[in-house]
C-alpha cells in the first residue's frame, strides 16, 4: 500500500466487528492465514501461518524450521533480548521482531494463536501492523466460551533511566500516553496518547512504519542488523528529512509506531492490560523492565 504524505494522513484500513478489549470472552481466529517476506534484521525470507488455539492457549511461536516444532510463548518471562527489536527464547525456539504482529493480535482482542514461523524472524512487510492487520481481519474471529485474563493495575509502577521513564498507573481502560525526542528537524519532539481498542488501533497507530537514519545504516548492518531494511519496509531520514518517495505517512508517524511497539511489547503479560501506561523516549528494554516490575509486585496488579 502506498504511503501517503501530510499531516494526519495515512492509509485506509479495513472496517471490523472485533469487541474491544474490554469483552468478557476469550477469542482466537475464525481460519489460519499466511503470508510471507523478509525478516528486517536477518533480511531472511520466511513464511508466517497463523491459526487458531484453544481457550486458555495464549499465544505461541512455533518454529516450523527445526525437528518437532519447538515453541515459545508470547510472554515477557521468555525475552531473551531487546536490541532493536524484542527477542523470544526458549531452548532452540528463537523468533524475533514479533512486536507488531503480537500488537496487531492483542489490539483486535485475539487472545489465542498459534505463528508457526519457518525462520527466526518475524517478516517486517511494510515496516507497520497494516497488514497484520489485514490479514488478521481476513481470518475472522471465533468467541471462545472463557473469560479472559485481564491484569488490572492497582498502584503506580515506574522505571527510569537517566531521561528515559515508563510508568504504569491505575486507569479504567487500557491508555498509551507517548513522547519521543530526537535531536533531528524533521523529527524533534512527539506525543500522542489515546485510549487503546481496535478501532483506534487501525485508524491512529497500525499503519505507522518502522523508522531509522540513513547515517545509522552501515553501522548497523556491520552488528548483523537491518540487512533486510529498505525503504520499502521502513520510514528513513537523512540529515534533511524523509527520503522515502511516498513522504511519511504523518508528520507524526515516529510517535504513532513507537506506541505501536509499546502495545506489541505489552502483549507479552500475557493477558490484556487496564491502566494507563506513560512512557518518556520508551524503548524495548525499558517496556519489557516495566513489565517484569508489573508481574513482581503483586500488590500492583489484580487479575479481572
Amino acid at each position: 500500500m502506498p504511503a501517503m504524505s501530510g499531516s494526519g494522513s495515512h492509509p485506509a484500513v479495513l472496517e471490523t466487528e472485533a469487541p474491544s478489549r474490554g469483552a468478557r470472552v476469550q477469542a482466537t481466529l475464525a481460519r489460519g492465514v499466511e503470508t510471507h517476506g523478509v525478516g528486517l534484521h536477518t533480511g531472511a525470507l520466511v513464511n508466517v501461518r497463523i491459526v487458531p488455539a484453544p481457550a486458555g492457549a495464549g499465544v505461541l511461536f512455533a518454529r516450523t524450521d527445526l525437528p518437532g516444532s519447538p515453541a515459545v510463548p508470547a510472554h515477557c518471562t521468555w525475552v531473551a533480548d531487546t536490541r532493536m527489536a524484542t527477542t523470544l527464547a526458549r531452548g532452540r525456539a528463537r523468533v524475533s521482531t514479533g512486536e507488531h504482529l503480537l500488537a496487531a493480535l492483542m489490539a483486535m482482542g485475539l487472545d489465542n494463536a498459534r505463528i508457526e514461523v519457518d525462520g527466526p524472524e518475524i517478516p517486517i512487510l511494510d515496516g507497520s501492523a497494516l497488514q497484520w492487520v489485514e490479514l488478521l481481519e481476513g481470518a475472522g474471529r471465533l468467541d471462545q466460551e472463557a473469560k479472559p485474563l485481564e491484569l488490572i493495575v492497582k498502584r503506580r509502577v515506574e522505571v527510569i533511566n537517566g531521561d528515559r521513564q515508563v510508568r504504569l498507573v491505575p486507569s479504567d481502560h487500557l491508555e498509551i500516553d507517548a513522547t519521543i525526542a530526537f535531536p533531528h528537524p524533521a523529527i524533534g519532539e512527539q506525543t500522542l496518547a489515546l485510549v487503546l481498542d481496535a478501532q483506534t488501533f487501525k485508524d491512529e497507530v497500525c499503519w505507522a512504519r518502522t523508522f531509522g537514519f540513513l547515517e545509522h545504516v552501515e553501522l548497523l548492518r556491520s552488528r548483523g542488523l537491518a540487512r533486510g531494511g529498505d525503504l520499502d519496509n521502513a520510514l528513513v531520514y537523512d540529515r534533511d528529512g524523509v527520503i522515502n518517495p511516498g513522504g511519511a505517512r504523518a508528520l507524526d508517524e515516529p510517535v504513532r509506531h513507537k506506541v505501536l511497539d509499546l502495545v506489541g511489547d505489552v502483549a507479552l503479560l500475557g493477558g490484556r492490560l487496564r491502566g494507563r501506561l506513560e512512557a518518556l523516549r520508551p524503548g524495548h528494554g525499558m517496556t519489557l523492565a516495566l513489565m517484569k516490575a508489573l508481574l513482581a509486585d503483586p500488590g500492583a496488579y489484580e487479575i479481572g
